[in-house]
């Protein structure tokens, strides 16, 4: 395995069931970034990172918020290469993925499965 394979590994999961209040908190980490961003899942973050920092909502939180970070790197390249027209799609597609693996780790989550987007930069560890 390369070094730029390693480096772009996911971090694993929390394993063991999830109580459903650590559940609901996690699905409204990812649902809260279609709306507010990554307003949102930090706060969640912020609110859960001292009590228990490998809790379930610890980790999902964290990962809904470097998705978040991650289209938000994507929408400026958008907004920049707008000017050529190109960004116009990329910020469209960038939107449409956002809102779709969002959904998608609301759910997991939800169901107490732990989420990983395909992409996402792990800024925050």
């Amino acid at each position: 395995m390369s070094d730029f394979e390693n480096a772009t590994t996911p971090p694993p999961a929390p394993t063991g069931a999830a109580p459903q209040e650590e559940r609901t908190m996690a699905m409204l980490a990812h649902l809260l970034g279609i709306i507010t961003w990554f307003i949102g899942p930090l706060i969640i973050w912020l609110m859960n990172k001292d009590k228990n920092p490998n809790s379930f909502v610890s980790d999902q939180a964290k990962e809904a918020l470097n998705f978040q970070i991650t289209l938000g790197i994507v929408y400026l390249i958008g907004i920049i290469l707008s000017v050529i027209v190109i960004g116009i799609f990329i910020n469209m597609l960038a939107g449409l993925a956002g809102l779709i693996f969002a959904i998608i780790g609301g759910i997991k989550a939800n169901g107490g499965e732990a989420y990983r987007y395909p992409f996402a930069l792990r800024l925050i560890k």
